[in-house]
C-alpha cells in the first residue's frame, strides 16, 4: 500500500522523504493515442528499482493507479499525447538520514503536454563538461538524485538537443536525459548498463528490438575516438518520450544520420 497524492491537489508532506533527500525513483510514460507506451517495461523497472532500495512496491497497485491517471488525464489532452509521470518516494516521516522501519510508501502522480518530438534530419548535440559519477550500488536506477543531469543541463544552448556526459575514466556514458546507441562497423553499441546512471526503458526496448531481429549488438564502453572517428556509422539517443533520434553533428563534426535504428524500433504509437 501507498499514499497516493495528484500533484495538481497538492498535500505532499514538507517532511516525505523524496523532498528532503531524494529518497524515491520516476517513471516518465508517454500516453500515445490514449494508450500509456512501454507500461510494462516501465511498470518492471519501477518495482525492481524500488525493491533495489528497499521501498514496498506492489506491481497491482501501480496499474491500477495508471489506470486512475488515463481516466483523470486524458480529456485534457484533444490529441491524446501527453506524458504521465510516476514518482515514488519512502513515504514522510523520521528526522535525518536513517528511515523509520515499515514506512508507507507515497505515490505522486503528475502530467505534462507532450514536448515537440526532433525529426529524421537528426539533432545536435555537444560534450558536457560537467563529469558523471556512478554509485555502482545505484547504477541504473532513475532515482530522484538528478543533480549531475541538471548541472548538465544548464550547458544546453541555441540548437544543441542534448549534451553527453562521460565518466572518470573518459568514456562518453549517456546524455543527460538519453541512452546511447552506435552503429560501428555494421555492430551496435551501447555503453553497458553497471556504468549508466539511467538504464532507460527504450534502451531495453532497443536491445529487445535488435536481437529478435537478429542485429550483433554489444554492450562495451564508448570512447571520443570511437564517437568521432572515420569508422562510425551513425549515433543515436533514446529514451520513452522521444523514441530514437539520430544525431546528424556531434561537437562540430557532421555524423552520417539514416533512420535504420527507427525502422527496427517501430513506431512510438505502437510501442508495447
Amino acid at each position: 500500500m501507498f499514499d497516493l497524492y495528484w500533484a495538481e491537489d497538492g498535500g505532499v508532506p514538507p517532511g516525505d522523504r523524496g523532498l528532503a533527500y531524494g529518497d524515491g525513483l520516476f517513471e516518465t510514460i508517454a500516453i500515445m493515442g490514449g494508450r500509456a507506451s512501454l507500461l510494462g517495461y516501465h511498470l518492471d523497472r519501477l518495482v525492481r528499482d524500488a525493491g533495489r532500495l528497499a521501498i514496498p512496491v506492489a506491481r497491482p497497485e501501480l496499474e491500477a493507479a495508471c489506470t486512475r491517471a488515463l481516466e483523470r488525464y486524458s480529456g485534457l489532452y484533444p490529441s491524446l499525447n501527453w506524458v504521465l509521470k510516476l514518482t515514488v518516494t519512502r513515504g514522510s516521516g523520521g528526522r535525518g538520514y536513517r528511515p523509520e522501519p515499515r514506512m508507507k510508501p507515497s505515490l505522486i502522480v503528475s502530467h505534462s503536454a507532450f514536448p515537440s518530438v526532433p525529426g529524421p534530419e537528426g539533432v545536435v548535440a555537444d560534450f558536457s563538461r560537467v563529469p558523471l559519477t556512478v554509485n555502482p550500488l545505484l547504477a541504473g536506477i532513475k532515482s530522484l538524485n538528478r543533480l549531475e543531469q541538471v548541472m548538465a543541463a544548464r550547458e544546453l544552448q541555441g540548437d544543441v538537443f542534448e549534451v553527453l556526459m562521460s565518466n572518470r575514466d573518459g568514456h562518453v556514458v549517456e546524455g543527460t536525459r538519453t541512452n546511447l546507441f552506435m552503429l560501428f562497423e555494421d555492430v551496435w553499441l551501447t555503453p553497458p548498463a553497471s556504468t549508466l546512471a539511467v538504464a532507460g526503458v527504450m534502451r531495453r526496448y532497443v536491445l529487445d528490438r535488435l536481437r529478435i531481429a537478429g542485429h550483433e549488438f554489444r554492450e562495451m564502453p564508448l570512447t571520443l575516438d570511437t564517437l568521432l572517428g572515420g569508422s562510425c556509422q551513425g549515433l543515436w539517443l533514446s529514451n520513452s518520450v522521444v523514441g530514437v533520434v539520430p544525431v546528424r553533428n556531434l561537437a562540430g563534426h557532421d555524423l552520417p544520420v539514416d533512420q535504420r535504428l527507427a525502422t527496427i524500433v517501430g513506431s512510438p504509437a505502437r510501442l508495447d
